[in-house]
């Protein structure tokens, strides 16, 4: 719903901000990543998620897009919420979790407070395929890009009323056929034919 929101920082603490935009103060839950980054400045700009429950909605921050990025993904995955994702980076940086993950890292996940063994494995399982290691232009450094193209197909078949299941199998079954595949709307027609 909301991208992102700039404007002034009102109030700071390790987990939570209030952020005025245009007369209108907004209480962000941020990592300790996100406070590490914006602890000396008085305005600036959060990537954000709005997490809708049935006892409220929760407004989640983020100063870089990949570690909202991150915790999209970190969601996605049965057993790991808000807190638990929101946990994970603020005792990781948004790369060391995709790192983790692209290399079957689960002890490293499970030393976050929170994961066990069998919710890292679940981690790894499931977004290993999400996340891409590609060599940096810059040079041999390996640097950890999220697989958009399948987490927006996703999110476009979900929004058509196709079942979040269904869908993540039709794209499995796309990208395993054309592992190549990096055109958005070539992938929800194909994944459409494939259901």
């Amino acid at each position: 719903m909301y991208a992102y929101l700039q404007g002034k920082f009102s109030y700071k603490s390790p987990a939570l901000v209030h952020l005025e935009v245009n007369g209108i103060g907004f209480e962000i839950h941020i990592s300790l990543n996100t406070y590490a980054a914006i602890q000396s400045l008085a305005d600036g700009r959060l990537y954000t998620h709005l997490q809708v429950k049935e006892d409220g909605h929760s407004l989640f921050g983020f100063y870089e897009k990949e570690e909202k990025d991150i915790f999209l993904l970190l969601i996605s995955i049965s057993g790991v919420g808000a807190s638990t994702a929101r946990m994970m980076l603020s005792s990781l940086k948004s790369d060391e979790v995709a790192k983790a993950i692209a290399q079957g890292n689960v002890k490293l996940l499970e030393s976050v407070k929170g994961i066990g063994k069998k919710t890292a494995e679940r981690i790894v399982l499931e977004l290993k395929d999400k996340i891409s290691k590609q060599p940096s232009a810059a040079g041999s450094t390996p640097i950890v890009q999220l697989n958009m193209v399948e987490q927006d197909a996703l999110y476009a078949l979900v929004a058509l009323g196709i079942s979040r299941n269904q869908a993540e199998q039709a794209i499995q079954k796309i990208m395993k056929s054309d592992p190549d595949i990096n055109n958005l709307e070539n992938l929800i027609k194909k994944a459409l034919k494939a259901i």
